[in-house]
């Protein structure tokens, strides 16, 4: 299935979470949701991205938004995923990757010359309307959290070519200045 695109409601879905608790999206309208998916539990990315979300997690939550992280990991994996790296936020269940699939992240990826099927990195914001408020159907890792972030405070939009135009400046200033060698 295509991405879900922006504006467009975010497909519902109820998925266990680590500690076998039902989650469903509906229930959430009324905050914003950061939907994250991850390929798998305990790998080098995911972890760094899952303990991103954790040292920002009540900067997300006083920006009014709830963190939800899913893979095609079962409950068990997920608990020794949260308990190991102090996650306080709900890992999803996704063992059929109906809810993968729906968002469009199950797919053929390939690596190091092997091809297989698996999750794409990607996050979905969904406003409190229960629309895709912003999808990033391909994460990187470094920053990411941190762009969320600041688009739940407030980064409209219109504001990141301002922001982006500041760093050019001082990266073009720092072309000017020749290194110095001592």
């Amino acid at each position: 299935m295509p991405i879900p695109q922006t504006g467009h409601p975010a497909p519902d879905f109820q998925l266990q979470d680590q500690n076998g608790n039902d989650v469903k999206l509906s229930q959430l309208r009324g905050k914003n949701v950061v939907l994250y998916f991850y390929p798998k539990d305990n790998t080098p990315g995911c972890t760094r991205e899952a303990c991103d979300f954790r040292d920002e997690h009540s900067a997300l939550r006083s920006a009014g938004a709830v963190v939800l992280g899913v893979s095609p990991d079962d409950i068990k994996s997920h608990q020794k995923f949260a308990t190991k790296f102090s996650l306080p936020f709900p890992l999803l269940a996704d063992t059929e990757r109906q809810v993968c699939e729906a968002y469009g992240v199950w797919g053929e990826k390939s690596l190091y010359g092997r091809t297989f099927m698996g999750v794409t990195r990607a996050t979905f914001l969904i406003d409190p309307e229960g629309k895709v408020a912003r999808a990033w159907p391909k994460v990187k890792v470094q920053g990411h959290v941190q762009e969320i972030l600041q688009l739940l405070e407030g980064g409209a939009p219109a504001e990141p070519p301002a922001v982006a135009k500041a760093p050019a400046k001082k990266a073009a200033a720092a072309k000017k200045t020749p290194a110095r060698r001592g």
